[in-house]
């Protein structure tokens, strides 16, 4: 079974339809890219595939059982866009607090503090307080917080946002290893399309609460005659799709 699965998927906010009959799926092991301009709708679809809202109508599947229930929720990690941080507390700290919310004081939960201590790459900066760090340093606390604790389904939400150039070649280069070697399956939105080519192996571009393309990303430059993926972006979301 796919790792996730949607299938005309239907959100409405009062009077407003954010999604209208989206589907998709995303195989296990897979780095899969949602991209649309902004208000497309990969907010709401991520916060329904990590349990944060229920949909008005459709199916959703993760790792083979409705979003929100307790055995997903220890499976799955969500990176929001808006993610913040403790101010009054260290990098350290907070990871530390992370580990143990979610192995209680054990080995594991020393192992996986180590392991987001490494993900952020602070230095020493890490047992400062979070309110000195900037931005870039604070998203780099919070992808070390989504990826170490190793989850089957990571859906990051801009993960690079905030970063330079290094630093966001860091972070693709680190959840690429991350799905290769634990078999993980991630959901990554971005505005930056170079990122998406260089970190997922299939994407689907949604507009206006829409699936308009779904597919291989060399597939869908070919089909589009585009040098990249920047250009099948463009011809599809102003064309309206296939």
């Amino acid at each position: 079974m796919p790792a996730v699965v949607v299938k005309n998927l239907v959100k409405d906010f009062g009077g407003f339809r954010a999604l209208s009959g989206v589907s998709f799926t995303v195989e296990e092991g897979e780095v899969f890219g949602l991209i649309g301009p902004n208000g497309a709708g990969k907010t709401t679809t991520f916060r329904i595939l990590a349990g944060l809202l229920s949909p008005t109508s459709g199916e959703v599947l993760v790792l083979g059982e409705k979003p929100g229930s307790l055995k997903v929720k220890k499976l799955v990690s969500y990176l929001p866009e808006d993610a913040g941080t403790y101010r009054n507390i260290t990098g350290y700290e907070f990871l530390r607090l992370v580990a143990e919310l979610y192995y209680g004081k054990t080995r594991e939960a020393e192992e996986a503090l180590e392991m987001g201590v490494k993900i952020a790459g602070l230095g020493e900066k890490i047992h400062e307080k979070m309110k000195s760090y900037s931005k870039g340093m604070k998203r780099r606390v919070q992808v070390a917080r989504a990826l170490m604790v190793k989850p089957k389904l990571a859906i990051l939400d801009e993960p690079t946002s905030g970063l330079d150039v290094v630093q966001a070649k860091e972070i693709r280069d680190l959840i690429k290893e991350y799905a290769q070697s634990l078999g993980a399956t991630v959901l990554v939105s971005s505005h930056n399309m170079l990122e998406v080519e260089d970190v997922c192996t299939r994407v689907a571009l949604i507009d206006k609460g829409r699936i308009l393309e779904e597919g291989p990303i060399k597939e869908l430059v070919s089909k589009y005659g585009a040098r990249n993926l920047e250009e099948v972006f463009f011809t599809v979301v102003k064309g309206g799709g296939k």
